[in-house]
């Protein structure tokens, strides 16, 4: 590249980029990474962590299992390994990514958090920073994914509250909670299974539920739900499909209105379409709160000294809050002078055609559907990819990154 400055920030060292820049070492960016390197495509993954998968490894509890079938959550080009369990556990999907990386010789750099990146117009390239150095490259992938960062709500009086409050990203065991009164913020997937998980370690939770929401069984008749669904929508109406869905749970589960959960009056798959809401897969909690041992409460109104106050005048004492409220995009906070993106980091264009923008693009992972739609973005950018460096020089070096030379101001 002919020059390397920034006009405004420190000088920084700069290295070309011979393929994407992908951001993120999480399944998306692995994803992304090993399809373009069965097309003879390098790139590098840029990770903020000093690990791949640094939710995964970091974030999450401890009794967590993958809630779809493994053959709906394998990565392109290489699966489970045949001896894995149906739902595989936290540290077998962990050790899947690991072998994954190492199969097709992924090596992220790691503790590089992106502070910017633009796309230059004057010279067509990328740029993207970190805290030490600058990437330039033709294409850019956004891999950051949906779930970047905890969702912290605004509770009133929650500055007030005398015992710990911990957002699920840093909750491990129930084991830590044993005999406290703990008030489960959201009622999601892991709002139940972090509810069931404080249940049997004899802790008394009491699990908000502010919002309607679906929860359907894991299975139905011995077989994945998720499963079953998606083979009924190969030869049915979607809406026909949530309506099976519906009486087939209802039969199974019985009335979840009637224990304080409503349904929304969209059915399951059309909301997760429309929304990215997904519905909750039961995997226990529910008899646990026909039992009385997990216990279903209204929004909460109020965070008092000791405890809260509900919406419909109740207020209770807790020892602990855990704050089971999601994740969200962070891509705003770092992409600059792109609207392919709303303000909440997702994609304007809906699925399947969120995965390239202008300019060099692309984005794996924001389809909000699960690992499926992060296989399908990784083949399809690869694809596109391959095919324009064809006829690109740029991607037939030896080397996948050269230092250029530091940026310097004018």
């Amino acid at each position: 590249m002919g020059s390397c400055t920034d006009k405004e920030e420190k000088p920084a060292k700069c290295v070309w980029v011979h393929g994407p820049i992908i951001v993120g070492a999480g399944p998306s960016g692995l994803a992304a990474s090993a399809c373009l390197s069965e097309h003879g495509v390098p790139s590098v993954i840029l990770e903020r962590s000093n690990c791949i998968a640094s939710l995964w490894q970091q974030k999450t509890y401890d009794r967590l299992k993958l809630h779809l079938p493994k053959q709906f959550c394998v990565l392109p080009l290489l699966g489970f390994p045949e001896h894995f369990p149906k739902y595989p556990t936290k540290d077998q999907f962990i050790s899947y990514l690991e072998s994954y990386a190492a199969h097709f010789s992924i090596q992220p750099r790691f503790n590089q958090s992106v502070q910017s990146a633009e796309f230059d117009s004057s010279c067509g390239f990328w740029k993207v920073r970190t805290q030490d150095m600058e990437y330039i490259s033709r294409w850019f992938i956004v891999a950051t994914g949906e779930n970047a960062e905890p969702v912290i709500p605004e509770i009133v009086g929650i500055g007030r509250f005398r015992g710990p409050i911990v957002h699920t990203s840093a909750y491990k065991s129930g084991s830590d909670f044993a005999s406290q009164r703990v008030l489960v913020v959201g009622c999601g997937n892991s709002g139940m299974e972090v509810s069931l998980d404080l249940c049997r370690h004899g802790a008394v939770p009491h699990m908000v539920v502010r919002n309607t929401v679906h929860v359907l069984p894991r299975e139905m008749f011995g077989f994945s739900t998720f499963g079953m669904v998606m083979a009924l929508l190969k030869w049915f109406p979607l809406r026909l499909v949530d309506k099976l869905l519906l009486l087939v749970a209802n039969l199974t589960i019985g009335n979840t209105g009637q224990l304080g959960i409503h349904r929304p009056k969209t059915g399951p798959i059309e909301l997760k379409n429309v929304t990215g809401k997904t519905p909750v897969l039961d995997v226990g909690a529910l008899s646990q709160i026909k039992s009385g041992k997990i216990k279903v409460m209204e929004g909460v109104k109020e965070i008092t000294r000791n405890g809260a106050k509900f919406m419909n005048g109740q207020e209770k004492q807790f020892d602990s809050i855990i704050l089971a409220t999601g994740y969200k995009s962070n891509v705003p906070t770092w992409l600059k002078g792109s609207d392919f993106f709303t303000k909440d980091g997702m994609p304007k264009t809906p699925f399947p055609n969120g995965w390239k923008g202008e300019d060099g693009l692309y984005t794996v992972g924001f389809t909000r559907r699960g690992l499926l739609g992060t296989a399908s973005d990784a083949v399809k950018l690869a694809k596109d990819i391959a095919d324009q460096c064809r006829t690109n020089q740029d991607c037939r070096t030896y080397s996948n990154i050269v230092l250029v030379k530091n940026c310097t101001k004018k």
